[in-house]
């Protein structure tokens, strides 16, 4: 297969930035879920990652910059693992998307709550809300053209305001302490989302020439 590039065609230092890297978001996710986010110190997660912590510093300022990191690389797999918007997988069970995104913020609630709460990251919200966007946004033009190739991202204000919306229900589910299932969130979720974009995107329509 071309195009694909193997483990062993990234360059060792490469591959050792990587694990590293990826060894530090693993154990502060574990450690988020013992202890609120402020409780959790830079020798915190290297001693749980096995690692130094000048081996943290070569990669990361400090604790919040590692979790603004590991809560923008789940946010983009979780995206990427999502059943478009119009593909035959969401026609069969339209919430599937949102059962997964709930699902997973639930999953690791301790560090979306410190993260999309009011004493959040900015960054974090923004890439959240840029990501959703995007995603929105094709999925919609794949619905209604069929075109599954598209890299268009034009600036599409319904998808934005639907994305912003999601974002301010889920901060508040968060911060709620998740007192409905996933399940429940997306059933409630999903027909305003979809009321949403569709309104929006009558408001935003050019008016008819006369």
């Amino acid at each position: 297969m071309t195009g694909v590039a193997s483990t062993k065609d990234i360059p060792a230092g490469d591959r050792r930035v990587r694990r590293s890297q990826a060894a530090l978001q693993g154990a502060l996710i574990q450690l988020v879920e013992e202890r609120e986010l402020a409780q959790v110190s830079v020798a915190d997660v290297a001693e749980r990652a096995g690692v130094s912590r000048s081996t943290f510093y070569d990669h990361y300022r400090d604790v919040h910059e590692l979790a603004e990191a590991a809560c923008t690389t789940m946010i983009d797999d979780l995206i990427g693992s999502l059943p478009a918007f119009g593909s035959p997988d969401q026609a069969q069970d339209p919430t599937r998307p949102l059962r997964a995104f709930f699902t997973s913020l639930a999953a690791h609630a301790g560090l979306y709550r410190s993260l999309l709460g009011p004493q959040g990251s900015a960054r974090v919200i923004d890439h959240v809300r840029r990501r959703i966007t995007v995603a929105i946004h094709l999925g919609v033009r794949r619905a209604l053209t069929g075109d599954t190739c598209s890299t268009d991202t034009s600036h599409d204000v319904p998808a934005a305001f639907t994305a912003g919306a999601l974002i301010g229900v889920a901060a508040d589910w968060l911060q709620r302490g998740c007192p409905r299932t996933p399940a429940e969130m997306a059933a409630l979720t999903w027909p305003l989302l979809t009321a949403s974009y569709l309104n929006a995107g009558m408001s935003c329509s050019p008016p008819p020439t006369s």
